[in-house]
């Protein structure tokens, strides 16, 4: 199971937002900003943090990839 944090990238573009300005504005920590890089494991509160911070859905910050050859 794989999850890929691009649509949050892109929103951040479209907001003319940094990764640093989120994870300062959030107080998210360096290793939770690497975790998202890679697709790993984030939690839920981070999620909640996120989703009130932009007003959306965690649909629209985050996607499922399903694994190769499933």
């Amino acid at each position: 199971m794989a999850f890929s944090f691009n649509p949050l990238w892109k929103l951040l573009i479209d907001k003319g937002m940094t990764r640093e300005e989120l994870r300062s504005n959030l107080g998210l920590s360096p290793s939770t900003m690497a975790k998202m890089s890679k697709g790993e494991y984030v939690s839920l509160e981070v999620l909640h943090r996120m989703c009130s911070y932009f007003n959306c859905q965690p649909g629209d910050l985050f996607e499922y990839v399903q694994d190769e050859g499933n």
